[in-house]
């Protein structure tokens, strides 16, 4: 989906409504850039809803205010700005980034972990670290 303020969802059509109708339907108000209407698997029709793209935001504007609460095929009709396409992942269930996104963040906390790890069971093995020492004694003299 291109700009949000551009795109409109399109809601409650009719399972025989086509992109070249939903194109028809639409096309008074502006210069449209695509139709999407995403089809089921088995039956290929229509999900009930689609998308049209419009070059400009005020055709888009209009075309919303006028097809909101309109009838197509019997079927009365939703239109909204669309959302735009959210990736699952992230804090709250879904995020704007790719989930490898934040890798170098968990190999960085993966990394202090070991660390964290490795110096515990060097103090429980038999105390301090030996290099620690030397360190100590190369400073003082």
């Amino acid at each position: 989906m291109a700009n949000p303020k551009t795109t409109l969802y399109v809601g409650g059509l009719d399972e025989s409504v086509t992109d070249a109708v939903m194109h028809a339907a639409f096309l008074p108000f502006g210069e449209i850039k695509d139709v999407n209407m995403p089809l089921e698997h088995e039956s290929q029709k229509n999900r009930g809803f689609g998308f049209v793209t419009f070059v400009e935001k005020d055709d888009a504007a209009e075309a919303m205010n006028n097809m909101h609460n309109s009838e197509l095929y019997g079927r009365v009709l939703r239109c909204n700005y669309a959302q735009p396409p959210r990736i699952k992942g992230g804090e709250h269930g879904f995020s704007t980034q790719p989930v490898w996104a934040d890798a170098d963040q968990y190999s960085a906390d993966a990394a202090a972990e070991q660390e964290a790890a490795a110096a515990a069971e060097r103090e429980a093995e038999g105390g301090a670290d030996p290099m620690a020492a030397a360190e100590q004694e190369a400073v003082a003299a």
